[in-house]
């Protein structure tokens, strides 16, 4: 029978011992590595001999004296894995200190339509500039669906737009008030202000009824007396917006869900107004550094955005 060989196991490696070895490969003794290294070459020594140990073999053909040392067949094999291992450790130090300052990181972002068209470009615009943040995002107009992914791991952060009631362990976190307006053709004849019983009499563009907003609005509406009739429903705002552009009907729709600069359109506050909705973040309670600025960046541009949009329509 021929002899068992024992398994090699490397518990106990220290990167100590790798780096030693890589240091005297590269400047050829044990003196000028440790020399290299800022160590004594006791101490380089006591590392390869370490190393040696685990390995179960002689690394290098030591000739003494000045003259160099050389690897043997066993060091040349230990010291290609060592030269990877090196190598993603120092991987692994630059992203552990990226995280730690949010300079890098990737973010799963829950957003609905109209932050994704409105604020997110410019979240994602300055926080690269910052860092390189690697932001991934994922929409949806279900607020309770994109927060349960929130919740659940799924997703770092979610924008919402209703009340929410969170799990221990998450924020809710409220950016800005975004008022609903009615859009009508340009043209219209509309008043300055729409009494809002003046929508039950005319069609109305709307979108999908399990929408979060549309269930605001509807609401709304009916609270106010009214019993809309919608002609038609679209998830996506730009397609509601070219159907009142087109005279089927007007629409209510959150103000930052509009095109204002579409000339084609027009404008109008309600009396009495639909409750504005609420733009928020919904994170956990001690996000990454990463995702912490990108909340804040999100604060800004949100404020930004519906200030800009506000002026722009005048209301």
């Amino acid at each position: 029978m021929g002899a068992t060989t024992r398994a090699v196991t490397l518990e106990g490696l220290d990167i100590r011992h790798l780096r030693a070895l890589l240091a005297v490969v590269r400047h050829g003794t044990f003196a000028s590595a440790a020399q290299a290294l800022g160590f004594t070459q006791s101490a380089v020594s006591q590392q390869i001999a370490s190393l040696e140990r685990l390995v179960g073999e002689r690394l290098f053909d030591r000739p003494g004296g000045p003259r160099p040392v050389t690897l043997t067949a066993a060091g040349r094999m230990v010291l290609r894995h060592a030269e990877r291992i090196i190598e993603q450790v120092g991987v692994f130090e630059r992203d552990l200190s990226g995280h730690k300052t949010g300079a890098v990181g990737r973010i799963e972002v829950g957003v609905f339509q109209s932050v994704a068209v409105k604020v997110l470009p410019a979240v994602v615009g300055r926080l690269r500039r910052e860092t390189q943040a690697d932001v991934r995002p994922h929409e949806s107009n279900n607020d309770p669906e994109t927060i349960r992914r929130v919740e659940s791991g799924e997703l770092d952060l979610c924008f919402t737009a209703s009340p929410v009631s969170l799990s221990p362990g998450f924020q809710a976190i409220e950016v800005v008030s975004d008022p609903f307006v009615v859009v009508a053709p340009a043209g219209s004849g509309l008043p300055e202000v729409v009494p809002m019983r003046s929508l039950a009499d005319v069609p109305l563009i709307g979108q999908p009824v399990s929408d979060t907003c549309q269930i605001r609005i509807s609401s709304g509406l009916i609270d106010g007396g009214v019993s809309p009739d919608y002609v038609f429903r679209t998830n996506d705002n730009a397609a509601l917006q070219s159907m009142v552009r087109e005279g089927m009907g007007l629409a209510v729709m959150p103000l930052l869900g509009v095109d204002i600069g579409d000339p084609k359109i027009e404008v109008r506050p309600m009396d009495p107004p639909i409750t504005p909705r609420t733009i928020g973040l919904v994170l956990p309670v001690e996000p990454s550094p990463i995702v912490r600025r990108f909340t804040e960046i999100a604060i800004e541009v949100c404020r930004e955005a519906v200030e800009s949009v506000t002026t722009a329509s005048a209301l």
